[in-house]
């Protein structure tokens, strides 16, 4: 039996799947750095449906759209301003509510209304003040206010404002920022009853204590029916929940993060805003504008 012959070949080892898994790799690093600087241009549009009891029939299904934060600047353009404002315009809402920090600083939240398109509201456009609005100086408020009815919208500084809607009135109620201007909520509830359809807006959920200890004028501490608020913008970075950069008062519960709530018989709305500060990055937080449809309970 004739002795078997052994070959040995050289070959040269197979880069092409180790060059892939590392091209794989590549793609996905480059992915998830590039990808908090895309989620700012993600703006969406939220949705939600409140069902209201004993709504009067006057109030069934009147729209109600928020937008907050637009934080006007370098990152954040007029053409970006513009977009928003057809987003709304595009909404055919009754009634747009503003929840402050219009630019970065004050002087910026005067040439954001200088230069704002015309929003379309049915019944009427309000807004209220943010922390950024509100920087120094002092008089700026008052040019603020101004430039804001220049631009058909109703200012609501710690003051109530009643719209007629057929046989019923919603009364739109706001107050001053809470960080740098002078906020009464007390004052602003006491203004109203708790038989009358309020929608109570301010700049950031750390108004949410003093809202919840405020009485009407009749005494009772379901004076609103709505809260919209901003500021937060969902955490900006949220790894599920945890947010190394979230911008409330220690004393404030983080579930007023973001998101859609009821407390005190009451709907309370925190939006994640439009636009961001610091730097132009979201992760998990992406920017909204809300439309809310009153419905019979």
């Amino acid at each position: 039996m004739p002795t078997p012959r052994y070959e040995y070949r050289y070959r040269k080892p197979q880069r092409r799947h180790f060059r892939l898994r590392w091209l794989i790799l590549f793609v996905l690093l480059a992915a998830l750095i590039s990808y908090p600087f895309i989620e700012p241009g993600m703006l969406t549009v939220q949705e939600h449906t409140y069902a209201v009891k004993n709504l009067p029939v006057n109030l069934r299904n009147l729209r109600i759209v928020f937008a907050s934060d637009f934080h006007q600047c370098a990152w954040f353009s007029q053409e970006r301003v513009d977009e928003t404002v057809q987003m709304i315009n595009d909404l055919d809402a009754d009634i747009v509510v503003l929840g402050g920090d219009y630019a970065m600083d004050s002087d910026g939240a005067i040439r954001f209304f200088e230069t704002l398109p015309h929003i379309q509201a049915r019944l009427g456009v309000f807004g209220v003040p943010g922390n950024h609005d509100r920087t120094v100086p002092e008089s700026n408020l008052r040019l603020l206010v101004s430039q804001m009815k220049e631009c058909g919208i109703t200012p609501l500084v710690n003051t109530v404002s009643r719209v007629k809607v057929g046989q019923s009135y919603v009364y739109l109620a706001g107050v001053d920022d809470f960080y740098n201007g002078f906020p009464d909520v007390a004052g602003v509830a006491s203004q109203v009853r708790a038989d009358d359809f309020v929608i109570f807006a301010g700049h950031t959920p750390d108004l949410i204590p003093d809202m919840l200890k405020a009485r009407s004028a009749d005494n009772d501490t379901h004076w609103y029916d709505l809260a919209l608020f901003g500021h937060t913008h969902g955490g900006q970075i949220n790894f599920w929940g945890y947010t190394p950069f979230s911008n409330l008062a220690p004393e404030v519960s983080a579930r007023y993060l973001t998101g859609w709530m009821e407390e005190n018989r009451a709907a309370i709305l925190v939006s994640n805003g439009v636009g961001t500060s610091v730097a132009p990055i979201r992760l998990f937080a992406r920017p909204q504008i809300h439309l809310i449809t009153l419905k019979a309970r």
